[in-house]
């Protein structure tokens, strides 16, 4: 049997027992556990009560006739690094520095209560009056990239949130932003195709994006040359959406060539031009191949062609390259190369007079041959070929004998030389002596 008395010793020892209590003591919380405020407002009175003190001299900023000494400035921003908290409001600080203080939607500083607007003269929006001084500010971001890295992809965020604020900033502001966009995108600061974020319909339909870009496309080539405007605008994909810069009712070949050329960027217009080209030839392409395959007859697709080369301003011999590519693309070759250089001559016999409406040069003549060689090249069984379709294009006028002769001296392309210039020996060696006999029933007439 239990004893009363250990009864009283096992309750005692189930029962839990209660920890001291001290009056007024508090519990401390772990240093991890404590939620830190959000306070981009006390960080950037921070942030401009240290600019503050960036004056040449190290007067006080507040007397606006004093100048700002950016050495003074990036020495306070790599010191100031160490108590504030630049991993957290990054783009808070990087906001400060090129417009002067907290961007409100729209563009405008934003007002804090009963201080209203808090700025600092410090800053791109307010200090770089040209673009030397654009420069010198340009080399503040530098040091302090190099010295906080993390910033580097920041900068490319803030610079998407300023961008669409263009409309509500004034012109001076919009030029010196752009003026250091440009250094930015040039030195690879910043992300490329950070620029897209500019096209937007309310920056759009005033020419304020246009202008903007216009001026970023002024600095850089102004810096770094006309080929790296190109690289920027393929880089950035602004390449292929340069109509869209311009407001609906503007966006027509005709006013986008008149607007590059008046800001001094013709390689632009050449670029777009070549970039039309290069669509018009594909339409053409794609025609012709249809054409061909549904068998229209020759004399339309002449015609058809003839139109389309004019209207679009294509040359003979690019048209010659396009018939080509048509018809050797329109038939299902045989496999067995005995049975594919019958098929290829009957198949191109057909098409004897589209080649000839479009060889009436030297020029378009040898880019045929080059396109027959690099074909036979590149499909092996075509290798044994190449010479009887010369020849088909000699007998039929095609080709003429000062082409192909050419072709063999110093005209043809590398691809398959070796192979073809055997190939071809027998028949050259019989033009020549065709060409030599020629000349000299020529001088006994003389």
């Amino acid at each position: 049997f239990t004893s009363t008395r250990d009864l009283s010793i096992f309750s005692c020892m189930s029962q839990k027992a209660e920890l001291p209590s001290l009056t007024g003591h508090r519990t401390k919380t772990r240093k991890r556990d404590e939620k830190k405020v959000n306070d981009p407002s006390g960080f950037r009175d921070s942030v401009i009560e240290g600019l503050a003190r960036a004056g040449v001299g190290g007067v006080d900023l507040e007397d606006v006739e004093v100048q700002v000494d950016l050495d003074a400035v990036s020495k306070f921003l790599d010191t100031a690094g160490n108590k504030l908290d630049y991993r957290r409001y990054g783009e808070t600080l990087l906001e400060v520095l090129i417009a002067g203080g907290l961007l409100a939607p729209g563009g405008s500083i934003q007002q804090d209560g009963e201080k209203g607007m808090v700025q600092t003269r410090a800053c791109v929006f307010q200090d770089a009056v040209d673009l030397e001084r654009v420069k010198a500010w340009d080399q503040v971001f530098i040091k302090l990239m190099r010295r906080y890295k993390y910033l580097e992809k920041m900068l490319s965020e803030e610079m998407r949130k300023i961008l669409v604020y263009l409309r509500g900033f004034t012109q001076e502001h919009r030029t010196r932003l752009a003026n250091i966009t440009a250094l930015w995108v040039a030195s690879g600061l910043i992300l490329p195709g950070t620029l897209v974020v500019i096209i937007n319909e309310h920056q759009v339909k005033d020419s304020v994006a246009l202008d903007f870009m216009l001026d970023v496309l002024s600095v850089v080539k102004t810096e770094k040359g006309s080929s790296a405007v190109l690289t920027l605008l393929k880089r950035s994909g602004l390449d292929s959406m340069l109509d869209q810069l311009f407001p609906t009712n503007k966006r027509t070949p005709e006013n986008m060539k008149n607007a590059f050329i008046a800001a001094g960027q013709p390689d632009i217009v050449t670029y777009l031009a070549g970039l039309e080209n290069a669509g018009a030839k594909k339409d053409i392409q794609r025609s012709l191949r249809i054409s061909i395959s549904d068998e229209e007859p020759t004399k339309e697709i002449i015609r058809d062609l003839k139109e389309s080369v004019k209207k679009n301003g294509l040359l003979e011999q690019e048209a010659v390259a396009m018939i080509w590519n048509a018809v050797m693309s329109a038939v299902e070759w045989n496999k067995k190369e005995d049975l594919v250089h019958e098929q290829a001559l009957k198949h191109l016999k057909n098409y004897i007079s589209l080649f000839s409406a479009f060889t009436s040069s030297a020029k378009s003549e040898m880019i045929l041959c080059n396109k027959v060689q690099e074909y036979c090249y590149d499909n092996q069984n075509f290798l044994k070929c190449f010479n009887k379709i010369v020849l088909l294009f000699y007998k039929t006028e095609v080709l003429s004998e000062e082409v192909i002769l050419k072709w063999y001296k110093d005209g043809h392309v590398p691809k398959g030389w070796t192979v073809f210039m055997d190939q071809m020996k027998k028949f050259i060696d019989w033009l020549e002596q065709a060409e030599s006999e020629s000349e000299e029933e020529s001088d006994e007439e003389d």
